[in-house]
């Protein structure tokens, strides 16, 4: 979708219209080269060994886990049952449809910045997302926010197209966009507050109140004008007076007003509406349990929010300082993505000091409308300084960058090394082994990581009576008298959450009490936020 479609070029404009691909595909391609650099380097982290454990089911236990946990990741389960079974389960695997979504989401951006704010807004929008470490970190991880960002600048650009023509078939698009959105990322319909407020104004004063009107192009030298130029400005008596916003060619802007509008945008949104309804019923009855490790926001959170939101504090506060600025520089055209960030924002926010639901990543959506503003900062000024702003941001998000490819822990300084405790029971196992966990309900899944890491050849796990499949949930089950489940059984991996100078001390309950009667230490391994002991009878 390019400026073409809101006007008819004048005929200076052909080789601008040559060139406009770059706006888009520069900031699509750096983005790609980004996500993938180091894309296999840092070891899934819990969130990705939930996505692995659920994409590596049928879709009947897929169908079964959305019952119990989960409900809301379902649909990206789902496609990612589909990827993986075409690419593998490696690290790169998993993470590739993230790091496409990302390129696409850049490239997206630049094109809704083209239209907004002009082309030079729009390559240096998406060129900043490419540098964020956001960027990075959500295109180099299996879970759904890079693909919920993808979808929401593109049910944006899609509205923009359709507000100026709208036509059923253009509000189709926008319809298919806004439903997949619905089903990758609840929290990420929160964008329609965005899009509810343009529609509004659009219907009531026509595009050019919602800051939808093309922007204007190049002013033609006025030593030589051309013959379509003298009469682009012609006195005002010449042009159709009408009320309508006219385009720099001095035409009536396209786009239409009127109740019509409001009621094609509300039947674009019924089969979001019919099919995330039963996601949102489900979801709402496992909150409880999904989020039960996050609390109600507070005041300080928002402060905290671009920071975290962009993955550094310093390159966080650039993007709030530009984006301010674009705002102020765009006027009435910042109306769209200044709400697009604002209100997502304000109302997780509201939600969340009622319930517990502030998660920043859930909001990683909103930060290519922040760079559509930043960019019309930068395009205030000459291409050589905007671009050095820009390679300022990425030079800034360095260090950030680098930690995020070695783990994708939070605190980084906190990593989780699966990895390295399953090369240790590798190189120990004997024949006969077998393995336990704890805390066996952990957030940080260190079954689920022994598995991805050592597949069938990690020994048997004595204590479970019911795996994760078996049970439609992330968790397994363990036997109720685990002396009995362990007879037999004279070598014993344990692993434990946390560094432990004694890990079966730190086992509490039954399971404790059985290992410690049976069992002593014969050798402790600990590793980054696991303890790995081998154990003797």
């Amino acid at each position: 979708m390019t400026l073409r479609d809101v006007h008819p070029p004048a005929e200076s404009e052909p080789s601008h219209d040559r060139r406009g691909w770059l706006v888009w595909t520069a900031p699509g391609l750096l983005t790609l080269v980004v996500t993938l650099a180091g894309i296999g380097h840092a070891q899934p982290w819990r969130d990705e060994l939930a996505t692995w454990s659920a994409a590596t089911r049928t879709v009947t236990d897929l169908v079964r886990l959305a019952g119990t946990i989960d409900a809301a990741t379902g649909p990206y389960y789902l496609l990612m049952h589909g990827w993986t079974a075409l690419f593998g389960t490696s690290p790169t695997a998993l993470r590739l449809p993230s790091a496409l979504a990302m390129a696409g989401a850049a490239a997206l951006t630049a094109r809704l910045g083209a239209r907004l704010a002009g082309p030079r807004a729009g390559l240096l929008a998406g060129l900043l997302l490419a540098v964020l470490p956001v960027t990075s970190r959500y295109g180099q991880e299996a879970r759904p926010y890079a693909l919920a960002t993808l979808l929401a600048v593109l049910a944006t650009l899609l509205l923009v197209g359709a507000l100026h023509r709208p036509t059923w078939r253009r509000f189709t698009g926008y319809a298919v966009a806004v439903a997949a959105l619905g089903l990758l990322h609840l929290i990420a319909l929160t964008l329609l507050a965005a899009h509810a407020l343009v529609v509004l104004l659009v219907a009531a004063r026509g595009p050019a109140a919602a800051g939808l009107d093309p922007p204007a192009g190049p002013t033609p030298p006025a030593s030589a004008p051309s013959r379509q130029g003298r009469e682009a400005h012609a006195p005002d008596e010449a042009q159709p007076v009408t009320g309508e916003a006219t385009t720099a060619a001095g035409r009536p802007a396209a786009g239409a007003r009127g109740p019509g509008v409001v009621w094609r945008w509300l039947v674009a949104l019924l089969p979001a509406v019919v099919l995330v309804a039963p996601l949102v019923l489900a979801a709402g009855g496992q909150r409880g349990r999904q989020l039960d490790w996050v609390r109600l926001v507070r005041v300080d959170d928002l402060a905290a929010l671009p920071g975290a939101l962009a993955q550094s504090g310093v390159v966080g506060g650039l993007l709030v300082g530009l984006a301010a600025l674009g705002a102020g520089r765009l006027g009435r055209r910042a109306l769209l993505p200044g709400a697009a960030v604002l209100l997502p924002v304000l109302l997780l926010f509201a939600a969340g000091t009622a319930v517990p639901l502030w998660v920043t990543r859930y909001l990683v959506f909103t930060v290519p409308f922040a760079c559509l503003l930043a960019g019309a900062a930068l395009a205030g000024v000459r291409l050589a300084p905007a671009l050095a702003v820009v390679t300022l941001a990425g030079l800034l998000g360095l260090p950030d960058q680098a930690a995020l490819r070695r783990t994708h822990e939070w605190p980084r300084s906190a990593p989780v090394d699966y990895a390295g405790v399953a090369r240790i029971v590798a190189e120990h196992e004997q024949p006969g082994d077998g393995i336990v966990y704890s805390p066996r309900d952990s957030w940080l899944f260190p079954d689920l990581g022994m598995a991805y890491h050592l597949g069938a050849r990690r020994p048997r796990d004595v204590l479970v009576v019911r795996d994760q499949r078996q049970r439609a949930d992330l968790w397994a089950a363990e036997c109720a008298r685990p002396a009995e489940c362990l007879a037999g059984v004279d070598r014993v991996w344990l692993v434990v959450t946390g560094r432990r100078a004694d890990p079966l001390a730190a086992v509490p309950g039954a399971k404790g009490e059985a290992l410690r009667d049976a069992f002593t230490v014969r050798q402790v391994w600990p590793r980054p936020g696991l303890t790995v002991a081998l154990l003797t009878r």
